[in-house]
């Protein structure tokens, strides 16, 4: 399965081959990983909401503008979709020198949608993320998550993940 997600991904435009993830897409099933668009932005934040009970889609506006504003920086916003439905979405960029650590990719968010959960779907979109940061020179790539999201946790160990170097603190600011 790998050796054949990955002569899909090699099938892949010139331009998603290089470090700025500009724009392309891969295929694999009836899935097809693409740079996200402006016109996406809506669908995004519908399943974000779906999942967190939450509509926020002046964040997803904002983000977007971020990442797809700068895709040289290594900046980069994918989703997922099937028979030209969105069902998943990523975003990350590359990330360096916060509290003394080495250049690596963030994955900012993940969202597939429930029914596309069985599917592979968020592995194909984090392997996408990953592989373009990985061509952009980082060996790394982290993420932060809420420890008790169980889901999401058991996701990202799937992809071998595991608790990186750093502690994450907070104080209420009541």
């Amino acid at each position: 399965m790998f050796a054949d997600k990955r002569r899909e991904l090699d099938k892949t435009d010139d331009e998603m081959r290089n470090p700025s993830f500009k724009s392309g897409a891969a295929t694999v099933d009836d899935v097809v990983i693409r740079a996200a668009v402006a016109e996406d932005v809506s669908d995004i934040a519908d399943l974000d909401a779906r999942s967190t009970g939450q509509l926020k889609r002046d964040y997803w506006q904002g983000l977007f503008d971020h990442i797809s504003g700068h895709p040289a920086t290594g900046r980069a916003f994918f989703v997922a979709e099937s028979r030209g439905r969105l069902i998943g979405f990523i975003c990350g960029e590359i990330r360096a020198f916060e509290f003394g650590s080495e250049p690596s990719g963030w994955v900012f968010a993940l969202e597939v949608e429930s029914s596309a959960r069985v599917h592979s779907v968020g592995t194909r979109l984090f392997d996408f993320l990953a592989d373009g940061f990985r061509r952009a020179g980082v060996n790394k790539v982290r993420t932060m998550l809420d420890r008790r999201n169980e889901l999401v946790l058991a996701f990202f160990r799937g992809q071998g993940m595991m608790t990186g170097p750093f502690i994450q603190l907070e104080k209420d600011l009541e």
